[in-house]
């Protein structure tokens, strides 16, 4: 195996600022839930199974932070705050499902690809 180390253009995103965005355990079960619209926080995390409360708002948090998704709230008695996809955000889906194809292929059956050839 080769140590060889890849140069990239200091200029172009790299592999690990996009995990930074989206590498968390539960950002990617988030913005595919969020692909079906606008949700309140308790609607996300009854849609995300195992996710627990203070992992959900940090995530929320970071995604927020980085333009993926907005938050918004209404005065209301409690505070209603919703979330939605941005535009940046919609343009992740299409590599998220690409993703899921992928694991439903071979994450479950991880040597798939060996027993075909």
């Amino acid at each position: 195996m080769s140590n060889k180390k890849v140069l990239v253009d200091s200029k172009v995103c790299s592999l690990k600022d996009v995990l930074d965005v989206i590498g968390g355990k539960w950002a990617m079960p988030i913005i595919y839930t969020l692909s079906k619209g606008t949700l309140r926080f308790k609607e996300i995390e009854r849609a995300i199974e195992g996710i627990n409360t203070r992992m959900l708002v940090k995530e929320l948090k970071n995604l927020g932070a980085n333009g993926i998704i907005t938050r918004k709230v209404f005065a209301t008695v409690p505070p209603t705050v919703e979330y939605t996809l941005t535009l940046k955000g919609e343009k992740l889906l299409p590599s998220i499902r690409s993703l899921h194809q992928w694991g439903q292929e071979y994450a479950v059956d991880p040597h798939k690809d060996e027993k075909n050839i």
